[in-house]
């Protein structure tokens, strides 16, 4: 799926220093695409970002080795489904994220 920049309007991060150079800020400017921080000390808006992305790297991305990058679109829409629709969930019941997600009432 390719995503033009343009449709881009906000770009999130924490505050690390692997997000703050001058590339960054000039495909920022370019786009027009606005910055947003996370607040100094509380990185709590980066937990449940933070957390997935471990989980992806660990259970797919650590597994695999792509050939190309149309495999590495196939393999990973697939792992997102089965993550979604089929993966147990301990702390919601061990259920699937849209099972629950049709069952609970927040």
């Amino acid at each position: 799926i390719k995503v033009s920049l343009k449709k881009i309007t906000i770009f999130h991060t924490d505050r690390g220093s692997e997000f703050k150079n001058e590339a960054i800020d000039t495909l920022l400017k370019t786009f027009e695409i606005t910055r947003s921080l996370s607040a100094k000390g509380t990185p709590y808006d980066n937990v449940v970002s933070e957390a997935t992305y471990k989980i992806l790297k660990t259970e797919f991305v650590y597994q695999k080795q792509f050939n190309s990058l149309n495999e590495l679109r196939i393999l990973l829409a697939d792992y997102v489904h089965w993550y979604n629709f089929i993966r147990l969930h301990g702390s919601i019941g061990y259920m699937p994220p849209e099972k629950y997600r049709l069952v609970s009432t927040f």
